[in-house]
């Protein structure tokens, strides 16, 4: 069903959240009339952050006017006239917002279908038992969503409080001027006459009297009204807190271990809308009593009544200028993580984003972000707030980048798009820890104004840990070695301490999960590979799972010391097997036609028991990156049955020649363990044969080369990829 049809069945609270996605930027009218054709177009296709991609963006852009011009001219009657008329407005309205800055048109509309994706996602996910996953989350989300509802309640509770208090003042210091007339008539009459004197003053003084027991027990009473709205203020922002609290150390530390796990190859950490939707209630609801507070700060000092209403107001006043600071550090996060295994000279990009920057005005002054790359021992430093003289670890060139405030997403952001690591200065190394065990991080500051200047904050925020390289070949170990920090590190961590030994299965999780990334498959490693994982690891031969339950592997164990018998470790041949499998064996794997986690023995075991020329794909022990054919067969020379193993094939084979060919080549292969035809496997891959007529052409062409090579001086030919022939300048 289409989106805009669920879309339009919403219901509360949803409902206006879809509804405030449309305004002037992107009428709803628009939406309701191309729905089939929005839906229709390739806006994922479109990366925002490549300005080459503005082409495309303005032929979608051209389109949309083009479709909304046609709607119109086919509007007929009364009510057709109107919205021929609406519509054409909106056409003229759409090019001249965007058709300078068209990648902002696709912006907006991604952001737009995304966020009703989600909207309808969570009421269908709601409405119907899906699991106790999306029940628990969705009360989650109810129970802060009530917390909201309940501080928006407490707060125009302490307003009509305030303002109540402020009428009140106010009356008083009317009362407070009358009091002073009475005295000066008082004191007006010591120049009259005696009886004129004794005329008036019992008069006055009777007013004086009751004015100034009314002022009493009114000081009394906005004494007890202020007290009573700091009251409710400490009640507020202890909820403020406990909902900051909720949503920056489990919700956001949350998205960002998700955020973490993804770098191994783990599902996408997901969408900061609605992340950026609670911090930004959060702001909005801070700044209110915030401003509330200082008002009634601002009433005590203009009517000084003694007591500790002083005191009280200074600690809301620190108290919720502590709550601000905390949300606006936190909300400074990076969206786009820096790569973790990071070359020289290479070029990389990253993006930052302030939560509340909208909220907030931050954009009002665009903050400008500066990215520079330090040590691990410089990140204690900093997390310590120890001096560390603005050090850096190495330079990074286009380091600085002023924040861009998105109107019709609501997003404050930085996008580095162009840095590179110029040169990286490394610490001494701890005894057998190798340049690519060693972390870095690249640090993200700036400086924010909050309310016209009124608050300033030093902000700063630390990528995942990078291991820098400078050729290809190191890129192997530094893998591990961000695989090993991003599967173990554990939240708050001092960085980047991860532990030296883990138990097996924890190890397995993360295997698994860059398996099936880096091949990009659904099919990840079964338990019998694990197990046979497990016997490389540990040099056991037991095949019961539970064997290895409590076991544990070390760093070392798993890339640094070599394998026994081998001069490799465990993580550099499971790397290698990935590898291959990725670049040449994703659809075998796919299908089920390669066993690969298989030894040797095992191997011969489970061929013996089968016909001749059955036959299995396992990796090899002995070479990284290398799989082998295991087939059973004669053995002529003995007349007895064996298993056979060929050499060996790698990536250099399959550049040559694929898996699937080579098997055909093969005739004594017949059967795939453990009785599949080889073709019924493998026919759908085999390369098609040449036809008579693309032979014959060969032929001819190879045949004029010949005589154009024997005419020719072999110094003046060159014969290009594509088979043409010129002579060499």
């Amino acid at each position: 069903m289409a989106v805009w049809i669920q879309a339009q069945q919403l219901q509360g609270d949803a409902l206006h959240q879809m509804q405030s996605l449309y305004g002037q930027h992107f009428p709803i009218e628009v939406r309701h009339y191309l729905s089939q054709w929005i839906e229709g177009q390739p806006w994922d296709g479109i990366d925002l952050e490549n300005p080459q991609e503005e082409i495309k963006a303005k032929r979608l852009l051209d389109s949309l006017i083009q479709e909304l011009q046609k709607k119109a001219e086919h509007q007929v009657g009364e009510d057709g006239f109107l919205l021929k008329i609406k519509l054409g407005h909106y056409a003229s309205q759409l090019k001249s917002t965007y058709d300078r800055c068209p990648l902002e048109l696709v912006r907006c509309i991604k952001h737009i279908l995304y966020t009703e994706q989600r909207l309808v996602r969570e009421a269908t996910n709601s409405s119907s038992p899906v699991g106790s996953l999306m029940d628990s989350m969705s009360q989650k989300y109810h129970q802060i969503n009530q917390a909201f509802e309940e501080l928006r309640i407490l707060t125009q509770d302490t307003e009509n409080d305030l303002r109540k208090l402020q009428h009140n003042q106010e009356y008083f210091i009317i009362q407070y001027q009358e009091s002073l007339r009475i005295q000066a008539q008082l004191s007006s009459l010591a120049t009259l006459p005696p009886a004129d004197r004794q005329l008036r003053e019992p008069s006055l003084l009777s007013k004086r009297a009751t004015v100034e027991a009314w002022l009493t027990r009114e000081a009394n009473t906005l004494q007890k009204y202020r007290l009573g709205l700091a009251e409710k203020h400490q009640k507020t922002l202890a909820l403020l807190r406990k909902q900051q609290t909720v949503i920056l150390d489990d919700e956001l530390i949350q998205w960002k271990r998700r955020q973490q796990l993804a770098g191994n190859g783990g599902p996408p950490e997901g969408g900061l809308d609605i992340l950026q939707s609670w911090c930004e209630k959060l702001a909005e609801t801070i700044w209110q009593n915030r401003q509330q507070i200082r008002r009634a700060e601002h009433l005590r000092q203009q009517l000084p009544i003694p007591g500790p209403i002083e005191e009280l107001l200074t600690e809301l006043n620190s108290t919720i200028t502590d709550i601000i600071s905390a949300l606006v550090t936190s909300t400074f996060i990076i969206e786009k993580q820096p790569p973790q295994v990071l070359k020289t000279q290479t070029k990389f990009a990253a993006t930052v984003r302030l939560l509340v920057g909208g909220k907030l005005n931050v954009h009002m002054n665009p903050p400008q972000v500066k990215a520079t790359i330090i040590s691990e021992q410089q990140a204690k430093a900093l997390l310590k707030n120890e001096n560390t003289r603005n050090d850096s670890s190495g330079e990074i060139l286009n380091n600085n980048c002023v924040m861009e405030y998105h109107q019709t997403t609501g997003t404050l952001s930085a996008h580095f798009r162009n840095m590179s690591l110029k040169r990286i200065r490394r610490s001494d190394r701890r005894g057998a820890e190798s340049v690519t065990e060693e972390k870095f991080t690249i640090l993200f500051e700036s400086q924010f104004s909050v309310g016209g200047n009124e608050l300033v904050f030093q902000v700063k925020t630390l990528s995942l840990p990078v291991v820098v390289i400078v050729h290809g070949s190191q890129d192997n170990n530094a893998t591990a070695t961000v695989l090993w920090d991003n599967a173990f590190a554990e939240p708050g961590r001092v960085p980047f301490i991860v532990p030296d030994k883990v138990l097996w299965p924890q190890l397995c999780e993360a295997l698994n999960m860059k398996y099936k990334a880096e091949v990009q498959s659904n099919r990840g490693l079964s338990e019998e590979n694990l197990v046979f994982l497990a016997q490389k690891a540990f040099s056991s031969s037991s095949v019961n799972p539970e064997d290895y339950r409590n076991m544990t592997m070390t760093w070392s164990q798993f890339n640094r010391e070599s394998l026994p018998g081998r001069n490799f470790t465990f993580w550099q041949w499971f790397d290698g097997v990935m590898e291959l499998t990725k670049k040449h064996l994703k659809p075998h794997w796919n299908d089920g036609a390669i066993l690969g986690f298989v030894n040797k023995q095992q191997a011969q075991d489970m061929l013996m028991s089968k016909p001749n020329g059955t036959f299995l794909l396992r990796f090899s022990d002995s070479e990284i990156g290398g799989i082998t054919i295991a087939w059973v067969a004669e053995n002529p020379n003995k007349a007895e049955r064996m298993v056979w193993n060929l050499m060996p094939y790698t990536t250099k084979d399959f550049s040559i020649r694929s898996l699937a060919d080579r098997i055909s080549d093969l005739n004594h292969l017949l059967f795939l363990y453990p009785d599949r035809p080889k073709d019924e496997v493998f026919s759908k891959y085999y390369t098609p044969p040449l036809c008579k007529d693309t032979v014959k052409h060969l032929f001819l062409h190879l045949y004029t080369l010949c005589i154009l090579y024997n005419c020719i001086p072999v110094y003046c030919i060159q014969v290009t990829t594509q088979g043409r022939i010129g002579k060499v300048a």
